[in-house]
């Protein structure tokens, strides 16, 4: 088969839905099959660009800024691509048909790029859905039950009805759409996150040298710093360990909190944490193998759930996980059921502080968990599980 697959942020890309999406195409590529991934990118020149990388086709279209973009700006580009992308990419769309459209949400404003290329190809739609977007921006505070709200809301349910099959991530997001009335209109299943297992050798890196970390017990988040993570988390973890000498915590990527989060570090005087500028893929996988916890946090108020694709790294490389996250969220059985990390309840901080510390005193205890996540990881989430999970729902079509 022919596989387009639509994703707002591919490599270079840290952002966790551009690995799984490459992770998938890599796979599907393994399997014989032909992926083409289509992704919108603020950074070419002209119109519209294309490559072959690892086997995969990809298809680039300009566009305006949308991850670096104001809240206001980026809402404004993100509903515009669907009719940008179809504009700029549809000689690329005449001389490559295709057999099956797979796309990620976010963005929620796919649905009339996918409903003409369904109707162009002939062919069916699988939704990877990743946040639940608006509900938890509402979760958090960002938005309220307005105008735009249900602006928002439609356009969710528009990107729904794109699709033949929903896939949720956690069984949690099962009860969403039974609330909603929505788990008997549409097709659901439940498929973890995933990673490839294959053994990549990264190029080393020399962070813990050039950061002055030879003997720091390294706390790494890597990926989006925005609102639903609540960073501020973190930093009161740093701000409850500032006496502990050998515990430090990196942070690398980038968001709309950082300028926020790095002033509020400032005005502490914490010394034990630091903000630092996105990397490329291979650079992070890199740097995140130098280190030594992986840190997972999200906003308590968040009701929808979700697996942070960062831990996906994590556990990769094994790393421990220490983890801060919202009530009900299935993470925090599954990691603790298998031993691979250490999870609270956003605001439960002395808990938190204490998990830290016991991580800080304890090799061994790193280790084992972190040979437990490895474990987790190839045992739950294999990319070639998934790859074959989507798939067998499309036999049918050759």
């Amino acid at each position: 088969m022919r596989i387009l697959l639509l994703v707002v942020y591919y490599l270079p890309s840290t952002m966790s839905s551009a690995t799984l999406i490459h992770d998938l195409a890599v796979e599907f590529h393994r399997l014989g099959h032909e992926p083409i991934v289509v992704a919108p990118d603020e950074n070419i020149l002209q119109d519209h660009q294309v490559s072959c990388e690892n086997g995969i086709k990809v298809l680039r279209v300009r566009t305006g800024k949308i991850k670096s973009a104001t809240k206001f700006i980026r809402a404004f580009n993100e509903i515009r691509l669907s009719r940008i992308i179809w504009k700029k990419g549809k000689q690329f769309f005449d001389e490559n048909p295709c057999d099956l459209i797979i796309y990620y949400s976010p963005s929620i404003f796919f649905s009339s790029l996918v409903k003409k290329l369904k109707r162009k190809f002939s062919c069916s739609s699988y939704l990877i859905l990743g946040d639940i977007f608006p509900q938890w921006a509402v979760e958090t505070g960002i938005l309220r039950k307005g105008l735009i709200y249900r602006y928002f809301k439609y356009k969710e349910w528009q990107n729904y009805e794109a699709a033949d099959i929903i896939r949720v991530q956690s069984p949690a997001n099962l009860l969403y759409f039974k609330e909603n009335g929505l788990d008997k209109k549409h097709h659901l299943e439940v498929l973890y996150n995933w990673i490839s297992v294959t053994e990549e050798h990264a190029p080393p890196t020399t962070y813990r040298v050039c950061l002055g970390l030879q003997n720091k017990v390294v706390f790494f988040y890597g990926g989006n710093i925005g609102v639903a993570q609540d960073v501020d988390n973190v930093i009161r973890l740093a701000d409850n360990l500032r006496n502990e000498p050998t515990a430090y915590f990196l942070l690398v990527g980038g968001g709309s909190e950082v300028s926020r989060l790095k002033a509020i570090i400032k005005l502490k005087g914490l010394t034990n944490i630091a903000i630092h500028d996105p990397v490329n893929h291979q650079e992070y996988l890199s740097m995140l193998a130098e280190f030594d916890v992986g840190l997972i946090s999200l906003d308590r108020r968040l009701r929808s759930q979700n697996f942070p694709g960062k831990m996906m790294s994590y556990m990769y490389h094994a790393k421990p996980i220490l983890a801060s996250i919202n009530p009900g969220n299935d993470l925090k059985e599954m990691l603790e059921d298998k031993k691979a990390g250490l999870v609270c309840i956003n605001g439960e901080d002395e808990i938190f502080a204490d998990y830290a510390r016991r991580l800080v005193a304890d090799e061994n205890l790193r280790r084992q968990l972190g040979h437990n996540a490895r474990a987790l990881l190839e045992e739950t989430f294999s990319v070639s599980k998934a790859a074959s999970r989507i798939l067998s729902h499309f036999n049918k079509v050759n």
